[in-house]
């Protein structure tokens, strides 16, 4: 039997994570009237390279075909706009960043994060191939390229606008098919004194806090310092520095530059983090296969709870309508026969209808209309804004639960 091969490193990938069946893309949205139409579904197999320890899915979609139009808009997360205007502090002050230093961001989604920089007086660019998404962030006054970022887009800049002085990607670096492209991009638009930050969630915490639900076919890589360390490396780029953040369950924000610049100091943090990964087993392959066992018991204690609610006669909605939602409801099998309905704030949503489960998306307003008894939290990373934002479930007597890393009553 042959074997995909790594999408870095080309070895042979034999070894599974976490084969979660057949899955539709969590971001493609139904409407009324393809609710009735075949919806495409695709196998969601997470592997591991026993070479280089990158955790990855095959490539069943193109990027143009997912990407092109996306439902996501960061700028409805009120606590990651927060977290973005914090960074730009940060940075502007620790890379004594002027107005003058070009500044660059990789899928900018709606100008959530730039806008910080255009209220500081700063003039960046965004790069971002939604192109609902990027026509938003135009209209809010803040410049974006609805583009794919990669060695040639990289090439037409410099030659364009010049070098950037810092160039950010924030959850960008999971969903870019040919990492080797992207991150050779990021070398070429990088000037000889430039830093590139770059956020991820940190597969140390996907594997350690359950959060199986991550992984969707969006998402092509998930990756851990070990891994990012070395792909950064064979393009000549130097990890820094990095961040342990408390983002979308765990994330690293990692600093590169050019190999060649010697003017910043090499960071503790970095050798720190590599030897507590290699400690938890994240060097060894044990570490990566014994998590499927694991998903199906969270599964199953999912299921478990959510029939006895509905044993009981209570009512459940479910509360956001993110990608990794979708991923957990179709592996679990969890349609309207549960979830009656699901709230989010995005308006793009409100009326559609979510991928595979066809459970139906409305405004948040519907919640206090209908009291349901359960709330199912499906953007859990965002725990703790929902619950202060759901306070008013207790009202007429609700819960809301969590179900990663495993079901949790979190407001009663």
């Amino acid at each position: 039997m042959s074997h995909p091969a790594c999408l870095f490193c080309t070895a042979p990938l034999r070894s599974t994570v976490v084969d979660l069946g057949m899955s539709p893309l969590c971001e493609s949205f139904l409407t009324e009237d393809s609710l009735n139409q075949m919806e495409p579904f695709y196998p969601l197999k997470a592997r591991v390279c026993e070479r280089c320890f990158l955790v990855q899915l095959e490539e069943y979609v193109s990027p143009e075909e997912i990407f092109s139009e996306y439902a996501y808009f960061s700028g409805y997360s009120d606590s990651w706009v927060e977290h973005a205007r914090r960074y730009v502090s940060m940075v502007i002050d620790r890379f004594s960043l002027t107005t003058d230093d070009p500044v660059v961001e990789l899928a900018s989604n709606d100008g959530y994060l730039l806008r910080h920089f255009v209220d500081l007086g700063h003039r960046p660019l965004g790069i971002e191939p939604a192109r609902n998404i990027a026509a938003s962030a135009n209209a809010a006054g803040i410049e974006t390229i609805s583009e794919f970022f990669g060695q040639a887009l990289a090439e037409r800049l410099v030659a364009e606008r010049g070098l950037a002085r810092l160039v950010i990607g924030n959850n960008v670096l999971a969903q870019v098919p040919d990492i080797n492209d992207f991150v050779g991009g990021v070398k070429t638009l990088l000037a000889p004194n430039g830093i590139a930050t770059l956020e991820f969630p940190h597969l140390a915490k996907l594997i350690e806090g359950n959060q199986f639900d991550t992984i969707y076919h969006e998402h092509f890589f998930y990756v851990s310092l070990l891994s990012v360390h070395e792909i950064f490396a064979s393009h000549g780029l130097e990890l820094f520095d990095v961040d342990e953040l408390a983002t979308h369950g765990g994330s690293l924000r990692i600093y590169a530059r050019h190999e060649s610049a010697n003017a910043l100091p090499q960071s503790g943090p970095v050798a720190d983090l590599l030897t507590r990964e290699k400690a938890s087993g994240l060097g060894d392959i044990a570490a990566y296969t014994e998590f499927g066992a694991q998903v199906e018991r969270t599964k199953r204690d999912l299921l478990s709870f959510l029939i006895d609610c509905r044993s009981r006669g209570q009512s459940i909605v479910g509360y956001g309508a993110p990608g990794k939602g979708n991923t957990l409801l179709n592996y679990c099998g969890i349609g309207t026969d549960f979830l009656e309905f699901t709230v989010d704030r995005n308006p793009y949503k409100h009326g559609r209808y979510l991928p595979g489960t066809h459970i139906p998306v409305r405004p948040v307003e519907e919640l206090v209309k209908r009291r349901p008894d359960v709330v199912l939290i499906l953007p859990w990373n965002l725990r703790e804004e929902l619950v202060e934002q759901l306070a008013y479930v207790r009202d007429w007597g609700g819960i809301c639960i969590v179900p990663i890393p495993r079901v949790e009553v979190v407001l009663s």
